[in-house]
């Protein structure tokens, strides 16, 4: 999936010479973390909330409120924001942009165009939407998580035993990660299975691959073999 397909658009953003206590209103009334900073039409910056809230008095200020109401409107976005925002193309995959989020150690970043236009913006929350929609929870119905082996063929014969069960594929994701040589782990979601023979199914399973775990999202059951 292209990051085009999952981000939060139109993005909203501020300009770099609004008041910091703007900023504050504005991610409080739309509920988000980052907002892109903008001189002129183009990106200058990205302001977080951490930003504002290094920014911000402490609770222990001495100040008025007052006087607390005219520091804020002093100190504007081009004072506090992050002057070298990291950014991420339309056209990146979805895990492209997660690896890029991950590497900076920030929650989210504007999403730009081929020429530098901000068109939208990536978060974590995005993130959490893709991981949703790419592992087929929406269907709820049944995981299935196997050690396999890494050869040909070898996730078809599980995939045509839950379909002989009755049962559609939601969505297979596989990884190498923490597996032995020569095997890879698989986590199988499917559903409208044949209930009155779910437990036959399982004992079929095992018996084609090493069982991990088993998650009935329908019956909020769940088998852990590891």
């Amino acid at each position: 999936m292209l990051v085009k397909e999952c981000m939060s658009t139109p993005a909203i953003t501020i300009d770099s010479e609004e008041p910091m206590s703007n900023a504050v209103n504005l991610m409080k009334e739309k509920g988000i973390r980052i907002l892109p900073v903008l001189k002129k039409g183009q990106l200058v910056g990205v302001l977080s909330d951490s930003d504002i809230k290094r920014a911000s008095p402490s609770d222990a200020t001495l100040l008025e409120v007052h006087e607390l109401l005219y520091l804020l409107a002093r100190i504007k976005v081009r004072d506090i924001m992050n002057k070298n925002p990291v950014t991420i193309p339309m056209h990146f995959t979805v895990e492209e942009a997660a690896e890029k989020l991950l590497n900076y150690g920030i929650s989210g970043a504007p999403v730009v165009d081929d020429r530098g236009d901000v068109v939208g913006v990536i978060t974590q929350a995005d993130m959490f939407k893709v991981l949703i929609s790419l592992s087929g929870l929406q269907h709820r119905g049944v995981q299935f998580a196997f050690e396999i082996e890494d050869r040909p063929g070898s996730i078809k014969e599980l995939t045509d035993v839950m379909r002989a069960a009755g049962g559609r594929i939601a969505s297979i994701l596989g990884t190498y990660d923490r597996t032995p040589a020569g095997n890879r782990h698989v986590y199988i979601r499917a559903y409208n299975l044949d209930r009155a023979r779910l437990d036959v199914l399982k004992e079929t399973l095992k018996k084609k691959a090493k069982m991990l775990y088993v998650v009935d999202h329908s019956e909020n059951k769940r088998e852990i073999y590891i």
